[in-house]
């Protein structure tokens, strides 16, 4: 039958008594009282059947014994400590956030170099997916999501709110003539039809919503997906302006209306555990975002005037 190792708290105590050659001495390195250390030592010389230590008037010497196997266990002890240093340098190293997809492609994907260059001292792995991460599961630091913003034990910051209205390929406006009224979309396919933010934009500017009914369901979940399929000519996307400004600059896709509509109460968000806040990588993290969210923002409020002001867009 293989022999139990002795607990390890006994061990740790002999490590340090060794090294030190003081029982003293140890307790102070252990935060322990020299009661509890000798009980340790007793515990231990019980296991082993013999003494380990020879106790002499404020010191001690190990025994022939503890000299034999203090080096294996003082080496033993030097291997955990470098294997948590290791383990510790690298969690802190690496930061890993976790975004959904089109947030992570039309925003951080073309700013992280910018992060990079300021914190040279993190390697970045950025991970897309839909469904929130469960931080205590998942090796995340910290998630970009979209929602309410309320998660249980979960710090959130907003970023930018869900504003949403129709883009569309100029080349597939003007092969029914442009687009003129809210009305002429409906000459037009619609990409994503079962997205709700399609019956709240016409409803917002007193369009019918039965021919959404009459046409087939389809959505392909993703605006980054149903974005391209608007590029590509499609149809016309229900989607984040703020997010395709380089398609609209390209003129690929084009923003007929100034109509914004605002999925209230719910925007992107910056999430990661509340006991976590003080980490130096997310506290560098969240604050280089917050300020990139700061100037993306003010940003928008331009780019949308310049865009009335040139006539771009048919007020509504």
């Amino acid at each position: 039958m293989t022999s139990k190792l002795p607990p390890l708290s006994s061990l740790r105590v002999f490590e340090a008594a060794a090294r030190h050659g003081s029982f003293t001495r140890a307790s102070e390195e252990l935060g322990m009282t020299q009661a509890a250390v000798s009980y340790q030592m007793k515990i231990l010389e019980e296991r082993v059947g013999t003494a380990l230590f020879l106790r002499k008037p404020r010191q001690v010497s190990l025994t022939e014994t503890g000299r034999r196997i203090a080096p294996v266990i003082t080496e033993a002890f030097e291997l955990l400590r470098s294997a948590f240093v290791m383990a510790e340098d690298s969690s802190q190293r690496l930061l890993s956030i976790t975004a959904v997809t089109t947030f992570a492609a039309s925003f951080l994907a073309e700013r992280m170099g910018s992060f990079q260059i300021k914190h040279d001292d993190l390697a970045v792995r950025l991970d897309t997916s839909l469904p929130l991460v469960d931080f205590t599961r998942e090796e995340f630091d910290v998630g970009i999501r979209s929602g309410g913003g309320s998660w249980d034990g979960l710090e959130s910051h907003f970023l930018i709110p869900c504003d949403f209205t129709p883009l569309v390929n100029p080349e597939l406006a003007e092969s029914i003539g442009g687009i003129h009224q809210p009305s002429d979309l409906l000459k037009l396919p619609l990409v994503g039809i079962s997205d709700p933010w399609w019956r709240s934009w016409f409803e917002a500017v007193g369009l019918p919503t039965d021919d959404l009914k009459c046409r087939q369901k389809s959505g392909m979940m993703l605006q980054l997906l149903e974005a391209r399929a608007a590029e590509a000519g499609q149809g016309v996307a229900i989607l984040t302006p703020a997010f395709f400004r380089d398609s609209l600059k390209r003129g690929t896709l084009m923003q007929p209306f100034d109509k914004l509509c605002r999925d209230e109460g719910y925007g992107y968000w910056l999430a990661y555990p509340k006991a976590r806040r003080n980490v130096p990588k997310i506290k560098k993290f969240r604050e280089w975002l917050l300020a990139e969210i700061k100037e993306f923002n003010v940003r928008e409020e331009v780019i949308i005037q310049e865009m009335r002001d040139s006539g771009q867009l048919i007020s509504l």
